[in-house]
C-alpha cells in the first residue's frame, strides 16, 4: 500500500469515529486477535477483594490528572499490596481518543499499562497536535511496533467496532457519562478528584 493511501485511510478513520463518537524495533510483532485486543488487561491479583473498572479517554486532561496525580498511590498502597485490582476500559471522547485507545490494544499485552502511563503523561504534547497519527506512531514504535502493524492496527475496521462497542457496553451497564469514571465492585463512581477520597471508597469497600 502506498504512503498516500495509508494517510487517507487514517484520515478516513478519524472522520467515521468523529461521526460516532463527536523500544526499538527488532523485528515485526505479530498482532493478537481481535478477541485478545478486546479482553480486560487486569492490574494487580485476579483474586483481589476490590475491583475498580477505570473509565477514561485518552485525550482527557482530567483522566491524564486521575492517571498520573492519583493512580500511583493507589497502585502502591492498593494494587501492589493485593487489595485492588484495577482494569482500565476506554470511553473515547473522540476520535484522536480512539485511534490512541486503538494502538494501546495493539502493543505488546505485558507493555500495555506502561503504554497507557506514556500516553497519559505526555498527553498535553501529542493530543493537540495537527498531526496525531504521527505523534502517536512515535510512541507505539518505541513499544515494540513496526510502522507496517501500526498502519495494520489503525486500519482495522473490527477493532474500532469492538472499542466503541465497548464505550456503548459502559453507557448501558454502568450508565457512565462522563470521564474519569469509576466503577468500584459495582457502583459507578463519576469525578474522583483526589487520592483520598478514593482511598475512602476502597476502605468502604475492604470493610464490607
Amino acid at each position: 500500500m502506498r504512503e498516500n493511501d495509508v494517510k487517507n485511510m487514517f484520515w478516513l478513520l478519524l472522520l467515521w469515529v468523529g461521526i460516532l463518537t463527536g523500544g526499538s524495533v527488532l523485528a515485526a510483532p505479530s498482532l493478537p486477535t481481535d478477541e485478545a485486543m478486546l479482553a480486560d488487561r487486569v492490574l494487580g491479583k485476579a483474586e483481589a477483594p476490590v475491583t475498580i473498572l477505570d473509565y477514561s479517554s485518552l485525550t482527557c486532561p482530567h483522566c491524564a490528572a486521575f492517571a498520573t496525580k492519583i493512580l500511583p498511590s493507589v497502585k502502591i498502597n492498593y494494587i501492589d499490596t493485593g487489595k485492588v485490582k484495577l482494569i482500565y476500559r476506554d470511553f473515547p471522547l473522540d476520535a484522536t481518543a480512539t485511534a490512541a485507545a486503538m494502538l494501546a490494544r495493539c502493543v505488546p499485552q505485558d507493555l500495555y499499562y506502561r503504554f497507557l502511563d506514556a500516553l497519559f503523561s505526555s498527553q498535553a504534547q501529542w493530543a493537540p497536535s495537527a498531526n496525531p497519527k504521527k505523534a502517536l506512531s512515535n510512541m507505539a514504535r518505541l513499544s515494540g511496533m513496526s510502522e507496517e502493524n501500526i498502519n495494520a492496527c489503525l486500519d482495522d475496521e473490527a477493532l474500532l467496532k469492538g472499542v466503541l462497542a465497548l464505550k456503548t457496553e459502559a453507557v448501558t451497564l454502568y450508565k457512565i457519562e462522563a470521564t474519569p469514571s469509576l466503577v468500584i465492585n459495582g457502583k459507578t463512581i463519576a469525578g474522583v478528584e483526589s487520592y483520598d477520597e478514593l482511598a475512602k471508597l476502597i476502605e468502604a469497600q475492604l470493610h464490607k
